[in-house]
Formats: C-alpha cells, structure tokens, sequence
C-alpha cells in the first residue's frame, strides 16, 4: 500500500475516534505545550520561598489591576472622551450655522463673545489662508482620533487639528467659503482628563495591599527560615540556635516539633551507642593489658616479642574500630586555624621525608569540630606521605564553602574502586590505605567525618599522576 493511502486511513481512522478521545489527546498535548513553556520560564523565577510568595501574590494583583485599567481606559474614558468631543464639536458647527446664516456682520464680533461667553471658545475668523500641514499624530491618540471622527461626521468640512502643541488647549482650523475659523478650546473641554485619579487610586490601594501583604509574610516565611538554619546547624554538627522554638503556621509548627524530635531521638542513639562501646573498649583493653603482663611475665623472649606485637597490632585495631563506631558527634564546635593545621601538616610531610606544598586562599578561621576535622584531613594526608614523594594541598575558603585537595604523584586508585574504598573495612590488595593500621577504615572515617559536617569527600585523578582527594564543606 502507498504512503499516502497510509496517512489517508490513519486520517479516517483518528476522525472516527470518540469526541472525548480526541480532546483528551488534545488536552494532553496543550499539557505537554505549557509544561515547556512554565520549564523555560522557571529558569528566571526566583529560588527563595519569599520571593516566590511575593510573585505569588504580586502576580495576580498586577493582572487584575491591568484589566481592570484597560476595561476602564477603553470603555468608561473612551465613552466619556466620545461624549466630550460630541459636544465641543456641536458648538463649532451651531457657530458655523450662524456664521453661514448671518453674514451681514463682516468682523463676526457677536458671534466671537458669545462662543467666548457662553461656550467657553475662543474663536477667530482668519483670511482663507491654505489650511497647515498636517501635525504630527501623538503616540496616544485617542483624543485626535475621536475628535476628528466627529469633525467629519457633523461637519463635513476640510479641518486641521493640534491636540500636541499646548498640553492644555486644543486648536481647530476649519475651511470655510472665502474664509478660516480658528477655534480655541480647552482640552477638558473634548477629554477627560481626570483619569489619573483613578490611575493613582489604583496605584496607591495596590501599594498599601502590598505592604500588608509583605508585613504578614515575612512573619510566616520566617518560621521556616528558623527551621532550615536549625536543620542546616544541625547538619554541621553545631547547636541549634537559641531563640529556637516552633512558631508560625500550624503546618510548620509541626514540621518545627516533628524536627526537635528527630534531633532528639538521634543525639539518644548516638549517646547509647557511645556509652555501649566505651563500656566494651573498657573491657577489651583490660583484656589486652593481662595479655601484656602475662607476656612480660613469660621466659621465653622470642615468643613473647611475636605476641607482643599481635597484641599491639589487636589493640591498634580495636582503638580503629571504636574510633570509627563512636564517631566525633559529642565534639563541640570551635574556631579552627587553617594557617595552623597547613603548617603542621607540612612538617609531619618533611618528617616523613617528603616534599610538600601548601596553599590557603581566603580566610584561615572556620568553624568546625577541631578534632573531628584534623583527624578527617590527616587521613586524607597520611596515604599521600605514605605512596608519594611529592603531595600538594590547596584550601580555598570562598562564598561559605571550604575545599580542600590533596594532589600526590603516588600510584592512585584505579576508578572503578574509588566509591568502593569509601566503605568500612574495604582493602585493595595492592593497596594505598589511608591509615597505618590496615583496618581499611581511613576514608570511611574521613567521609563519615565530612559528612558530618554537611558536605563529603571524593576522590579523582590528580594533575600530579597519582590520586586526588577533594574535600568539600560548608563553613
């Protein structure tokens, strides 16, 4: 069968389909339009839930207000401009009548007071002059354009008009059998021109809706800036704030107490999990310390040097996993010295017989769990001294993030492994280990530790050749 005869019953086919088929498929297409359309546009909306609710709220205000200004602009002035200009050109064409009537007057003197008198006109009879070039049209011409239309349609003359030049007067030129009329009149005379009032009422009730409308919401939108610092404190391993508490909308009031419990049952864990393996570590080095007075006991030397040393390496494993267990979370928060921390790692690195350089951009001071954030850079440090000649590391502290890389010219991590050394007792066989003991906790304790902090460790290829260690926190 031809392509066309194809496209022919596909068209048939889809024309017989149900009304409610084709305007589902329809809407779903109309769908699919505006989710593109609102995609786009959300690129340029604003990220905060304060200046979001402020559009929320402006949005409509501003669209109401402009419909409603448009209805008015092209109904009620555009209505009260017809009437006006009705009128004006009413009287030109009764002091034409009478003019055209009554010549027998050649200065027109009557005719001239009683349009100043009684019609509020000032009106000229001029030579018949060549009427002037047209004037420039205004940009809003709503004005000229009526005013004309109604010139034409009652007088029927050859006319002129400036509706531009004094902002308070209008002037009409006629063309008249052997002679001009010039008439003068004011321009709220023919327009109305007491818009702006209503232009100013409507600006001035908009601003005070918004400014009650600001005033209530920053009072709800500061509940949930309270909550997102707590849980952003609480995420760095910091108190919560003092002035703490629920407050606001009964929703987030609830998330606010849901939150404080969270944090509660949590920090309870976390201290029975730390009294359990204090309790343990007490018990296992008593062990241990029997193991070595039983040892230092014993006669034969060269047996008790080997179990020694089994007993050292057991209690460095033992002190590796409780380290890890127990984490750093009963630490309190402190200022730390980057300038301090760069220093002494430069010197362990030259003890070490290694060359290293370091750098610090921005501020030294951050603040962090000091003992929690030197242990988790040593680990970082001390498998470069330990595969490397060469290590350099660079902290840059900027826009309330710390980073901080730890290059070496040492053998590196293959990638598909790199993920894999971050998990707790996880040991390459040719292996760089980030701490002596050979637990394969280093990088666990070091990601645990960042994390802790709200932020983490990855690990990438090194300008050097060798490994990259990339800390990355918020301070």
């Amino acid at each position: 069968m031809a392509t066309a005869d194809i496209r022919e019953n596909r068209a048939k086919r889809a024309t017989r389909r149900p009304w409610w088929k084709r305007l589902r498929a329809m809407l779903r297409a109309a769908n699919l339009v505006l989710r593109r359309i609102l995609g786009r546009f959300s690129q340029f909306m604003p990220r905060g839930l304060y200046a979001r609710s402020l559009i929320i709220i402006i949005a409509p205000m501003v669209l109401l207000q402009s419909v409603i200004a448009f209805v008015f602009m092209e109904r009620h002035w555009q209505t009260v401009t017809q009437r006006l200009s009705t009128a004006v050109t009413r009287d030109i064409a009764a002091i034409i009548d009478v003019i055209e009537t009554y010549p027998q007057d050649p200065e027109y003197e009557e005719v001239i007071r009683m349009a100043r008198e009684r019609l509020a006109l000032n009106v000229a009879v001029l030579p018949p002059d060549p009427l002037p070039a047209p004037a420039p049209k205004p940009f809003f011409s709503i004005l000229d354009r009526i005013l004309s239309e109604e010139i034409t349609k009652q007088i029927g003359r050859p006319f002129w008009i400036d509706t531009v030049g004094n902002s308070s007067l209008v002037e009409i030129r006629i063309q008249l059998e052997g002679k001009v009329l010039r008439v003068i009149a004011r321009r709220s005379q023919a327009y109305a021109s007491n818009t702006h009032i209503f232009l100013l009422w409507m600006v001035g009730t908009s601003l005070v809706l918004l400014f009650i409308a600001i005033l209530f919401l920053r009072n709800q939108i500061r509940p949930i800036q309270k909550l997102a610092e707590a849980a952003e404190s609480f995420g760095k391993g910091r108190p919560l704030p003092p002035d703490f508490r629920p407050r606001g909308a009964i929703e987030v009031r609830r998330a606010g107490l849901a939150f404080i419990q969270m944090r509660e049952r949590i920090e309870k864990q976390i201290e029975q999990r730390t009294a359990m393996l204090s309790g343990v570590s007490h018990d296992l080095r008593t062990i241990l310390t029997r193991f070595k007075l039983q040892l230092a006991l014993s006669k034969d030397k060269a047996l008790s040097e080997a179990m020694e040393k089994d007993v050292s390496d057991m209690q460095s494993m033992l002190e590796g996993y409780l380290s890890f267990a127990r984490g750093d979370a009963k630490e309190e928060t402190g200022e730390l010295d980057l300038d301090e921390l760069l220093d002494q790692i430069r010197a362990d690195g030259r003890l070490a017989g290694k060359k290293v350089r370091t750098s610090l951009i921005g501020r030294s001071d951050i603040v962090v769990r000091p003992g929690a954030f030197r242990r988790l850079v040593t680990n970082l440090t001390s498998n470069a001294f330990r595969y490397a000649d060469r290590v350099e590391i660079v902290a840059r502290n900027a826009k309330g993030w710390l980073t901080l890389t730890v290059d070496d010219d040492g053998p590196g991590i293959p990638p598909e492994q790199r993920e894999d050394v971050f998990r707790p007792f996880y040991r390459l066989d040719e292996a760089r280990n980030l701490d002596e003991s050979g637990t394969g906790l280093g990088l666990a304790i070091a990601r645990d530790i960042a994390r802790s902090h709200g932020g983490d460790v990855t690990l990438e290829d090194s300008p050097m050749g060798g490994l990259r260690a990339e800390l990355r926190l918020p301070v």
